[in-house]
């Protein structure tokens, strides 16, 4: 997927996570852990840096690939550092789907024998998921198992219609992190007792914002919400929120590709026609026709939310999404 940065709306310098460890320095080689004894784990992304580090606590050292809301990782460019890190490595954890492939090549050129998690797998959406009836069936595999040739729906490919911004869906993190906890604890049976408590007080969280989204639901549901791009779906639908957006609108800003004129005109008449009553963007992409919707609904006094692809500076994922939820729900009751 080729998609455009839109430079205006970027937040500025590199996101770092605000817990210790999240972008940290690659480990030494070799799929062991680290000096320290503490388990290597890589993300693709600070967002899944941030539940890896929440789950580990003390016990994990994790890196983070992509920690700054500039890089886009449909178009991220691994380099050899990376590929370093991905060797060191004894848990990988990427979104799949086409999301971020880079991962894929890297795991198969550092030849990593990581457990390689893919959050996609653990989306209820996702081809083949049906299967996984708790987190512990979902399947992890070796980076040893990884080829060049995926069958659609095995986490890797990128599949028309399906939303690959998962980390959007409260469900699919809970299990993403009941999972990370256990197989923290394969690596490290001495803490599997404290990867498993955290792992629950994470879910707990979890489930604090799925109260919250339930009070949008139970004031707001059915209020139409306008995407530029798909990105935050999961959320607005788990509020209860309908997202409003001609199809081939959201599709073309996160494809990179110019929104066919008639679909605009659509976009627009709808913005004029009062039915929408938020606009959510990504600041890390867009183009002319993202900048003309945005400004129309302005126009209408239609609030303007941002919610980013990747950690903003200083947040952990739970305060993140919480702070998105609460800009919605702001946002309605303006």
């Amino acid at each position: 997927m080729t998609r455009r940065l839109l430079a205006p709306l970027v937040l500025g310098a590199a996101s770092v996570l605000a817990l210790a460890g999240c972008a940290g320095t690659s480990p030494s080689a070799g799929s062991t852990p680290s000096a320290d004894g503490k388990v290597t784990v890589v993300a693709s992304t600070d967002v899944y840096g941030s539940i890896a580090q929440d789950i580990g606590g003390d016990f994990v050292d994790v890196t983070s690939i992509i920690t700054s809301p500039t890089q886009d990782p449909h178009e991220y460019e691994a380099s050899a550092q990376d590929q370093l890190t991905l060797k060191s490595a004894q848990l990988v954890i990427e979104n799949g789907a086409g999301y971020d492939s880079f991962m894929e090549s890297l795991v198969e050129a550092s030849g990593s024998s990581a457990e390689v998690l893919t959050a996609v797998e653990y989306n209820h959406d996702y081809p083949g998921s049906e299967s996984h009836d708790d987190a512990s069936a979902a399947p992890s595999e070796s980076a040893d198992d990884h080829d060049h040739e995926h069958a659609e729906g095995d986490g890797h490919d990128h599949i028309e219609g399906f939303n690959e911004h998962v980390w959007y869906d409260p469900h699919t993190v809970e299990d993403l992190a009941k999972a990370i906890a256990e197989h923290l604890g394969e690596l490290a049976p001495e803490h599997a007792a404290d990867f498993t408590a955290n792992a629950d007080a994470f879910v707990q969280q979890i489930a604090g914002l799925e109260d919250s989204l339930g009070q949008i639901e139970a004031k707001d549901a059915g209020a139409k919400v306008f995407v530029t791009e798909p990105v935050p779906v999961y959320l607005i639908e788990a509020a209860g929120l309908v997202n409003a957006t001609p199809n081939q609108f959201s599709e073309s800003v996160e494809e990179g590709q110019d929104v066919p004129p008639a679909t605009l005109l659509e976009s627009l008449q709808l913005i004029d026609s009062g039915q929408i009553q938020v606009m959510i963007v990504n600041p890390q992409t867009g183009g002319a026709e993202t900048t003309q919707v945005m400004d129309e609904a302005k126009s209408k006094n239609i609030p303007v939310l941002e919610f980013t692809e990747t950690l903003p500076e200083g947040q952990t994922y739970l305060s993140w999404m919480q702070s998105n939820i609460a800009a919605l729900s702001d946002a309605l009751a303006a």
